[in-house]
């Protein structure tokens, strides 16, 4: 399913979480991995100024660096990564999204994955799980078309065949695809589908649990109607849906009820504030789900409601 997998990873003295998790895809679909690593800068307007991955000192980013640092992450991904793997592995300058995307598109790839939070975070102790994920992550999504995995840590060799797959459906545009995703790698792989919904709940006492059981028979009914109905027989298949408040939540509440491998949702990107203040952005319960889930997850974005990237 997948011939090419790009991961991008922000540690140089490490395989981290992307690459080693990206490896295994590759190892498992025959597959070609591609490594990437942005020179990190603290400045957005000089990005040839950048830390030195081992002292921290500001530097400028020449080619004899890229050399460098590339030579050191070469080093580690030999002791990390089988022999037999086939990766290529780039330095770059600039936006870590940016240049994730740029060569993601060079090469046509069908995977990017990516861990959550950036280097820095990760590095001065301030990544948080219960926070949404970092600025690569969230550039990254809002502007691909490729499924975009968000690796927490490292996959399990046991779970990188994906045995149980689930998918977040919100009925929105993005989330057909993110389904149609799911449904070609249960049929590849012979996985379970788990379908679920979460229901809005009003406060009480003017939602009654006989509207709610009313509810949940509704979202159940049409959970099979739209895309239960799509399923072949020979595919396993679980439709759960229950109220709540925050989608987050109760997504990954269903995730470990279920063991689940791997988490697919479709990121629909939106519209904050007024007109003259506008930006796009991911969406919460994606960015949280991505930050906090102990399995990966794949995020599928619609592009009929993307912004173009090109020309930016």
């Amino acid at each position: 399913m997948f011939k090419k997998v790009l991961a991008a990873t922000a540690r140089p003295l490490e395989c981290d979480e992307s690459v080693l998790s990206a490896s295994l895809i590759a190892q498992f679909n025959n597959a070609k991995l591609l490594i990437l690593h942005v020179l990190e800068s603290n400045t957005s307007i000089y990005r040839n100024y950048v830390k030195h991955y081992r002292t921290g000192k500001e530097i400028v980013g020449d080619v004899f660096y890229q050399d460098e640092v590339k030579a050191e992450l070469a080093k580690n991904c030999r002791s990390d990564l089988p022999p037999s793997l086939k990766y290529e592995i780039r330095i770059a300058s600039g936006v870590p999204w940016m240049q994730t995307l740029k060569w993601a598109r060079e090469e046509s790839v069908d995977l990017i994955v990516l861990g959550a939070h950036t280097g820095r975070a990760c590095r001065h102790g301030t990544a948080d799980a219960r926070v949404a994920v970092g600025s690569t992550a969230d550039g990254v999504i809002k502007h691909e078309r490729c499924p975009v995995m968000i690796a927490s840590k490292p996959i399990p060799k046991s779970k990188v065949i994906f045995d149980k797959i689930m998918v977040s459906i919100d009925f929105s545009p993005s989330c057909t695809s993110a389904f149609q995703f799911a449904l070609d790698l249960a049929q590849k792989r012979g996985s379970k589908l788990y379908l679920f919904h979460m229901l809005p709940v009003p406060p009480q006492p003017e939602y009654t649990q006989t509207r709610y059981e009313t509810d949940i028979r509704k979202i159940k009914q049409r959970l099979q109607e739209e895309f239960g109905n799509q399923i072949s027989e020979t595919i396993k298949t679980e439709i759960g849906s229950w109220g709540g408040v925050f989608p987050d939540i109760e997504i990954l509440k269903f995730a470990r009820r279920n063991d689940i491998d791997l988490i697919v949702m479709g990121s629909h990107t939106k519209i904050k504030g007024k007109l003259q203040e506008a930006r796009w952005y991911v969406g919460s319960a994606v960015e949280r789900v991505s930050a906090k889930s102990v399995c990966p997850v794949v995020v599928i974005t619609d592009p009929k409601v993307l912004k173009q990237w090109e020309g930016q």
